[in-house]
């Protein structure tokens, strides 16, 4: 395929159409905000599923806040990169900037709504959907945070990725869809035109939504072949 994407609706609906063999699954589709929701919300329309977030943040090194050495889920759950020592990250560290991310974590899931319920994942298929991936720190704590809810089939959904950052993910799915791994690799945002930061207000509406709008793109209908 060819980059840079258009928007993330652009990245949603080829994203949806890679995703096509899913249909009829009635998968629940989880998208990490804020960036993955819009995507989410494209990529659930087109496969007939439900969709929700999965609440996770990165734990930034010290000083480098977009540099991340690790990641904490919605249970508190603490997830570090084998680096994060190296990046300045000491136990003092990693337990403070742990429970500041967690505070937000709340605040999120208070303003998003409750959400499907913490069993939502059991025994479904199940669609970890961002807009992108770099080192790979949050979506892994995402997945693992749904891996321990016990889907019947797991997968990391992604228009976007370093082959670095995937290499882990690739053990903890059952399906990796990832449409490009550019290399070398550089931040997320330079593979799209528009990369315009996604407002709550935008996340809200497109957790509460029910369709697409006729300006959001879906993806396209599957290709017959004879």
């Amino acid at each position: 395929m060819r980059l840079p994407f258009a928007n993330r609706a652009d990245a949603g609906a080829q994203l949806a159409h890679a995703l096509l063999h899913l249909r009829g699954r009635q998968p629940l589709v989880l998208a990490i905000p804020r960036g993955g929701v819009p995507l989410g919300r494209i990529v659930a329309d087109a496969l007939g599923g439900d969709l929700d977030v999965v609440l996770v943040r990165k734990i930034g090194a010290p000083g480098h806040a977009e540099f991340a050495v690790g990641a904490v889920d919605e249970q508190g759950t603490v997830l570090l990169n084998a680096d994060a020592a190296e990046a300045g990250a000491d136990p003092a560290y990693v337990h403070a900037e742990a429970a500041r991310q967690l505070a937000l974590i709340r605040e999120r899931r208070q303003r998003y709504g409750k959400g499907l319920g913490s069993d939502a994942a059991t025994k479904r298929t199940v669609i970890v959907v961002d807009d992108g991936l770099a080192t790979g720190a949050t979506m892994l704590a995402a997945l693992r945070a749904v891996r321990r809810q016990r889907p019947a089939w797991l997968v990391c959904a992604l228009p976007v990725a370093s082959a670095e950052g995937l290499a882990e993910i690739r053990t903890v799915v059952d399906e990796l869809v990832c449409l490009a791994t550019p290399a070398p690799f550089h931040a997320v945002g330079l593979y799209y035109r528009d990369f315009a930061a996604v407002e709550e207000d935008a996340v809200c509406t497109a957790l509460h939504g029910a369709a697409a709008g006729p300006d959001r793109p879906r993806a396209p209908p599957p290709r017959i072949r004879s």
